[in-house]
């Protein structure tokens, strides 16, 4: 009996020395190992004409769409079409944004003054604003069916497990844009949204001073993360400003970057991840009968 303890024993020590030996190359090769591959692109070889080619058609900037693609991961019934209709809200709150920052001011004195404004005496005001509140309501519940698609379809799996993550950050960012623009109407849901959000932000482990081990890292109330987002212990003007520049400057353009990467990693994937093909009845040739 003691003997084919100790071989099992000797095996899993075997196993284990060469995880660690593969750990070890892995350290010593970084770009040889598929997290390095899933991050960054690979280069191929342009020694000869065949992987020159596949330098080309591997290039987002040089070949926009993969060579071959799956026709039925293309379909609308697979794909909701939930990823292009979020960037083409994106789009539209971009330009209804910049366009309502000619109206704004982020000020207490200004502010709501500047959304009555807005929507009774500036022409197509109100359509203007509405425009880029359903727009954001929509790109949330866009970017959610989005992600939850994936997921139904397995689209997270290797090798888009970097492209997954990278639109984790991009539905937080998500949901920041549109808890940002709460506050700046200045009006009252905005105020007590906004409230209620940062005091939440007071149980934040490690950086908030009711949270995890906040006290034992010094945090008090005015030094932690919802002193950081406020400016302050309350919600007023100083709020309102790194509302203000969070929601229409820092945001948009960290989201921007996130997206310029996601539709990179689609394209370095090769395209969108699809269901197995089929083949059309009209596509199918006869079987010939052996005689």
């Amino acid at each position: 009996m003691p003997e084919p303890q100790e071989a099992k024993s000797s095996a899993l020590l075997d196993k284990a020395r060469e995880e660690i030996r593969d750990l070890v190359q892995d350290l010593k090769k970084p770009q040889e190992t598929q997290l390095w591959k899933s991050i960054f692109r690979v280069k191929h070889d342009r020694t000869e004409p065949r992987t020159r080619a596949l330098g080309v058609l591997a290039n987002v900037f040089l070949h926009l769409h993969p060579a071959r693609i799956n026709r039925d991961a293309v379909r609308y019934s697979y794909t909701w079409g939930m990823g292009g209709i979020s960037f083409y809200l994106f789009l539209v709150l971009t330009f209804t944004g910049v366009l309502l920052m000619f109206y704004y001011h982020p000020t207490k004195v200004q502010a709501f003054r500047d959304i009555l404004y807005l929507e009774h005496d500036v022409p197509f005001g109100k359509l203007l604003r509405n425009m880029h509140r359903w727009a954001a309501h929509l790109m949330v519940i866009g970017v959610w069916l989005h992600m939850f698609r994936v997921v139904l379809t397995g689209s997270y799996k290797k090798p888009r497990e970097f492209n997954w993550c990278v639109g984790v950050i991009l539905l937080v960012l998500t949901l920041l844009l549109s808890f940002t623009g709460y506050l700046l109407p200045d009006d009252q849901l905005g105020f007590w949204a906004v409230t209620v959000g940062t005091n939440m932000a007071r149980a934040t482990p490690l950086l908030g001073h009711e949270g995890p081990l906040g006290p034992e890292l010094g945090m008090t109330p005015f030094n932690d993360v919802r002193f950081a987002l406020l400016g302050g212990s309350i919600v007023d003007a100083n709020a309102l400003l790194r509302a203000y520049i969070w929601h229409c400057i820092a945001i948009p353009l960290i989201a921007a970057t996130f997206m310029g990467v996601h539709f990179w990693r689609v394209r370095k994937d090769g395209g969108i991840s699809g269901p197995s093909p089929v083949m059309l009845e009209s596509e199918m040739k006869p079987v010939r009968k052996l005689r």
